[in-house]
């Protein structure tokens, strides 16, 4: 299985990104339970991308591909936005008070705690962060 949704770096777009997820997860006769999984890590990641990636006022196309074998579904986000690396940030401290701790770095956690693997590089001029998962 190999599927691609191209969609623009604009907050109405997650509700397409959820569909797509929705669909994957279906094609791929997931439980619910990893399934909703799946969908938290995506809309995590994508919601990173529509709101820190580009200047205000780009549009600009995000790419999201899934694809799987019988033992693995990978999911590969690009964009063309400014160069970042999720997976260089410190994990979020969670042994803090929430109201104490400097903000962010939660949903690159959450992402590293459901996925097996989570790998970033920066090809030419796009950032590629790669989420694979044991089925």
């Amino acid at each position: 299985m190999k599927r691609e949704l191209i969609f623009k770096n604009e907050e109405q777009e997650l509700m397409r990104v959820a569909e797509f997820m929705e669909s994957v997860c279906d094609e791929l006769q997931l439980d619910m339970h990893l399934a909703m999984k799946l969908q938290l890590a995506m809309e995590e990641m994508v919601t990173n991308v529509i709101f820190y990636a580009y200047p205000e006022g780009t549009t600009a196309d995000i790419s999201l591909i899934a694809e799987s074998d019988d033992h693995e579904v990978t999911f590969v986000l690009s964009d063309s936005g400014m160069p970042f690396d999720p997976t260089a940030k410190e994990d979020a401290d969670t042994e803090t008070n929430p109201m104490d701790r400097e903000q962010g770095g939660m949903g690159i956690l959450i992402v590293k705690n459901i996925m097996n693997e989570v790998s970033y590089q920066r090809l030419g001029e796009t950032n590629q962060l790669t989420m694979k998962k044991k089925l």
